[in-house]
Formats: C-alpha cells, structure tokens, sequence
C-alpha cells in the first residue's frame, strides 16, 4: 500500500471523462460540516449529502452517504447493517483506504479503495435521487451526477451499496 491514494480530485475528473462519466464540479470555500455549506447548496440542484465513515468493533469498517437532513442512528443503523457497535474511523484509516481527510469524506472516495475494505451504505432518498452530489475528494468542491451517471460510476468501481431506508429505521 502507497502512502498517497491512486487518486485525487484531478486524477478522479479525468477517469469520470475518459469512462463517459456526465458530471458537472462547483467551486467552493472549504466546507467541513452540513451545516456550513447550506448557503452554496442552496444554488446547486439536487440532493445534497452527508457521509460518514465508520468502523466496527470488529474492525470492518462502513461509508454511509445519506441526504443531508437525514437523521443517523448509529445503533439503529448498525443493526440493520449487521453490523456491531459502529464509531468513527480514524483520519489515518480515512485517508489509507478513501485518500481524503475529514470534512471531505465522499462516496468518490470509494475509487481509492482497490483493496474494498469498506462497505458502502446508501441512503434510499439518494439512490431514488434524480441528482446526487458528493465532494470530488476534497471539501473545494462539489460534483453533482444525475443517477444514471451515480450508477454507472458504482458499477466501474463494482460496487453494490447497500441500500438503506434511515428513515424506517425511527430516530
């Protein structure tokens, strides 16, 4: 394993071109939680996103990426996942299997998880979502994928998320 990630925003940008990937990147300040970014999203169509990573007791480790205004209850939620007790993954774990820091955590940085270490759980709001947007591996910015475009990057990348109802779950 490298000590930087195969790719960044730039690398990330060329391989959505060169794989027919239609994605639109918004510039931004920096942006470290939801709620900080509410006035930029405002101006962008589609569904905004939360993701959190996440490990377990018994060290496998989970990205969820839910619409912004979604409630997440970590004890819910671990137990339909299957998953046990859950508390954040580290930065250096963070950045050793999705190459982002906090604040930039993304389902993109799925493409920096060759080794497929983490499970992915998606939010049911954003998988029926005409829009998604995700940060491009770094909190500047913003890339918005129409679904189809979403799919198709999770299927390059050979990816079935788990696809969860959070809001079935209760809060």
């Amino acid at each position: 394993m490298t000590d930087e990630p195969a790719f960044d925003r730039e690398t990330l940008t060329v391989w959505l071109t060169e794989n027919g990937v239609d994605h639109v990147t918004h510039d931004h300040p920096a942006v470290f939680r939801v709620e900080e970014g509410l006035d930029l999203k405002a101006d962008l169509p589609g569904a905004h996103t939360k993701n959190l990573f996440l490990k377990d007791h018994k060290g496998r480790l989970w990205l969820i990426s839910a619409r912004q205004d979604t409630i997440i209850d970590l004890k819910r939620a671990a137990a339909a996942m299957g998953s046990g007790r859950l508390s954040f993954g580290n930065e250096t774990l963070m950045y050793q299997t999705l190459g982002v820091r906090p604040g930039s955590v993304t389902a993109l940085g799925l493409i920096n998880d060759s080794d497929r270490r983490v499970t992915f759980v998606l939010d049911q709001r954003l998988w029926d979502a005409d829009i998604v947007n995700f940060h491009p591996l770094t909190n500047t910015a913003t890339t918005a994928l129409d679904q189809a475009a979403f799919r198709r990057v999770l299927d390059l990348l050979g990816r079935e998320p788990v696809v969860m109802d959070f809001g079935a779950l209760g809060a």
